[in-house]
């Protein structure tokens, strides 16, 4: 991939031969109410899960979410996914389209999950390389109304989608700023605040220079919307070379070594926001309508999985939890279109089957008490 000078500017992408990730057959064994599910997908691009709701529809979502080796859509305990009579494990089991097994478990009596590729085991965060898996839930429906600790989380969970490493970084600029409180208010010694500083700004240049190369990529093909981060570092980055905004903030963190009410309170990349603009109605995207606020993030997701296409050959899955909510028919309709022609497999849940009857090369799954039922491939 080759970049422009201004980060904000299109990119130029080199393509890659293609890969398929999509799942061809998938196995959920005691996870949440589901005894032992399988839906066999075969070629199908859309898989559209309806029932009631406590089903068991966005237990299978879920599922599939744990294949990323993350901790899912919900965020939820590893203890509290295993179905209450079973002995205490799980797994969830994918075929791919490319002859792949990928497989995430708990054994029973443990506490930590397990990852395997084609039978071999695998450290979990091997699974993110190989499947990439985008999702949006309820949960972030009005995420441009909340606070913006939620919306760093989601964009940078989408970063980490073809960046691996990303929250790995996340996770070290957390730790290191909780060490330097705990530093601070003990009074430590100048040479170790100063090593603790040097390794914050090192690690939130670097957190900060993903956050900006992702909005100027995701803009590219972004065609209704705009993605924009705002920080103390971000900006430091985009008016300075990497190294000298590393420096700037060395230099601010120096000279802020206070505690507030004993708290430590200091700017940086744990502190940025996104911003999301409807080019449409040139509207920030969070004074407009649920309806619309969801419609763009459905483009985003969308652009997203395009981006993932073209930088690492993986068409990814979508997982779109109550996909259809608070969208009007056209906007159902313009949904279901751009769907079928993502470079991507989806997988949907949603009330009522009638609202996804338009939807083309979709398989029909019925949930039921966890339980998987009239499975249909429309015509």
């Amino acid at each position: 991939m080759q970049r422009t000078a201004n980060p904000w500017m299109p990119v130029r992408f080199r393509p890659w031969p293609p890969i398929s990730k999509m799942i061809k057959q998938i196995t959920i064994t005691n996870f949440r109410n589901h005894k032992c599910s399988r839906i066999s997908v075969g070629d199908a691009k859309n898989v559209i899960i309806t029932g009631l709701n406590g089903a068991g529809k966005t237990a299978v979502l879920e599922a599939i979410s744990l294949l990323s080796g993350e901790r899912g859509l919900r965020g939820a305990d590893i203890q509290i996914l295993a179905r209450f009579d079973g002995d205490g494990g799980f797994s969830v089991f994918a075929e791919t389209h490319d002859e792949n097994d990928v497989c995430v478990f708990l054994n029973s009596g443990e506490s930590n999950r397990h990852a395997k590729i084609n039978n071999e085991n695998v450290p979990l965060n091997e699974m993110a390389k190989q499947i990439r898996i985008i999702w949006l839930t309820p949960k972030e429906d009005r995420i441009f109304v909340e606070s913006a600790t939620d919306r760093r989380a989601f964009f940078d969970r989408l970063i980490a989608s073809f960046d691996p490493p990303h929250i790995g970084r996340i996770s070290r600029l957390n730790k290191l700023l909780t060490e330097r409180g705990g530093a601070i208010k003990n009074h430590a010694d100048k040479n170790w605040l100063d090593a603790l500083d040097s390794q914050i700004a090192s690690t939130a240049v670097s957190v900060a220079a993903a956050r900006i190369r992702y909005a100027g990529e995701i803009n590219y093909f972004f065609e209704n919307g705009a993605v924009s981060v705002n920080g103390m570092v971000e900006k430091l980055l985009l008016e300075n070379t990497a190294a000298n905004a590393e420096q700037k903030y060395f230099e601010y963190l120096q000279n802020s070594r206070e505690l507030i009410g004993d708290k430590m309170v200091i700017d940086g990349a744990h502190k940025s926001d996104f911003g999301l603009f409807n080019k449409k109605l040139g509207l920030p995207v969070y004074i407009t309508s649920t309806g619309q606020q969801k419609s763009i993030l459905i483009d985003l997701i969308l652009a997203h999985a395009k981006l993932i296409h073209i930088k690492t050959g993986a068409k990814p899955l979508i997982l779109l939890d109550e996909a259809a909510a608070h969208l009007d028919e056209m906007a159902r309709i313009k949904l279901f279109h751009d769907l079928n022609e993502a470079d991507a497999q989806v997988w949907a849940t949603g009330l009522d089957i009638n609202v996804f009857k338009n939807i083309p090369n979709a398989l029909f799954v019925t949930c039921q008490n966890g339980e998987i039922s009239n499975i249909v491939k429309a015509e």
